[in-house]
């Protein structure tokens, strides 16, 4: 049953590969851009796959510069991207007891981490950062986000791997349908392009290794897909108690209406391949929201273009769903965002509504015979949506799924 306290989304805020704010991210993916590069520093000339999504903008030149250097790369784009959601949200005033923050990351400050065991080993501890561990820690983003905006309320970060993002959406909704937040800024961050990672990934046969055609790499659903383009970015939601956005005339783009998570109990990495906790945690979400399958019109896809993970995904879709819904993946433009996937992709679900476009999912010239759904190609789709869904997976079995409502 849903629950009686609204949450409403008053703002929005994103740096990606397509673009350093929303604005230039959706029009991006309007256009059906890549934002795929090739990884031109010398260690990727022997890494299998050199090919990434880079921020489009470097958010250490957006930020002042020493405060650029006390913050990770995971930070610097957490923090840009709050300080526009906020901006967005009209710089709500609020008792700092009631502002809260879940924002989540997969890795966390992996470059610190890495970059300091370097300095380690070539130069001596005594020329470690005295900043290392507060830049490293998986809770950075949050942490940097609650001390920007003097949050007082509550300061979680979700580690879920690729669901991170998404399950901390989930959190800011509990948090202000519990009444222990007004507003909650939620999402998720991530940037760990550097060869360990790319490495590990690699080895797990998890990349895709189109390197001489980097913007035709990301192929989600597509027969030739053959792993994910790794990417970096964040996305920030500003979620508020319905009462209290009205009360100050906030400007909304969508009701937070649900979510549902569940845990597949299954693998460590490979997703249960009927999708059963999937689709459950997509009935969750409706449940959660009072939506029927048949209200929901749109899903933005998880669909990293991972030959198992599209078809699993498909196959809970098709379960929950039915065959229904306008699907569209936009990592097949933006790469795989890890724990700030289901951020980004919530603004892109959200503006779908609020625009009534969905927008293509590039580089898909021959759907797998085994998804069996209407996958939106080669130019966005007019639609008129009430409802909307996007579904996040990550390492460990984590499902998240989140449904939002015009509003």
């Amino acid at each position: 049953m849903a629950s009686t306290v609204e949450v409403l989304v008053t703002g929005l805020g994103a740096t990606t590969p397509l673009g350093g704010d929303v604005a230039s991210t959706w029009q991006a993916m309007l256009d059906g851009r890549s934002g795929v590069v090739p990884l031109t520093e010398e260690w990727a000339e022997q890494s299998t796959a050199r090919i990434a999504a880079r921020m489009a903008v470097d958010p250490a030149q957006v930020l002042d510069r020493v405060e650029a250097r006390r913050l990770d790369r995971v930070q610097q784009a957490a923090l840009v991207a709050t300080r526009e959601a906020w901006a967005d949200a009209g710089r709500p005033e609020i008792d700092p007891e009631r502002l809260a923050v879940a924002v989540g990351s997969g890795i966390g400050g992996a470059l610190t981490l890495l970059g300091q065991y370097d300095n380690l080993l070539d130069r001596g501890p005594r020329r470690v950062s005295p900043l290392t561990v507060p830049m490293l820690m998986p809770n950075g983003p949050a942490a940097a986000i609650g001390l920007e905006l003097g949050a007082r309320g509550r300061v979680h970060s979700p580690v879920s791997a690729c669901a991170s993002g998404a399950e901390a959406i989930a959190l800011g909704l509990d948090l202000i349908r519990s009444g222990r937040a007004d507003i909650v800024v939620a999402g998720g961050s991530e940037a760990c392009v550097h060869p360990l990672p790319m490495a590990g990934f690699a080895q797990m046969r998890a990349l895709s290794t189109r390197n001489d055609e980097p913007d035709l790499a990301s192929r989600p659903f597509d027969k030739a897909r053959d792993g994910f383009v790794l990417g970096e970015g964040a996305g920030i939601l500003v979620l508020e108690r319905a009462d209290h956005a009205r009360a100050r005339g906030a400007s909304v783009y969508a009701v937070l209406a649900g979510a549902g998570i569940t845990s597949d109990g299954y693998h460590i990495t490979a997703p249960d391949p009927d999708g059963a906790q999937a689709a459950r945690a997509i009935r969750l979400a409706l449940a959660d929201a009072d939506l029927t399958a048949a209200d929901i019109g749109h899903v933005n896809a998880h669909a990293t273009s991972t030959p198992v993970g599209d078809v699993a995904e498909a196959q809970a879709m098709r379960a929950a769903l039915g065959e229904h819904p306008v699907v569209t993946s936009t990592k097949s433009m933006t790469g795989h965002l890890l724990g700030a996937a289901g951020a980004v992709e919530s603004i892109a679900a959200i503006l779908a509504i609020r625009h009534g476009l969905v927008p293509a999912t590039r580089n898909l010239d021959s759907q797998d015979d085994e998804i069996n759904l209407d996958v939106v190609r080669d130019e966005p789709r007019k639609v008129t949506l009430h409802a909307a869904l996007n579904d996040s997976f990550g390492f460990g079995g984590h499902n998240v799924a989140l449904t939002f409502t015009g509003a």
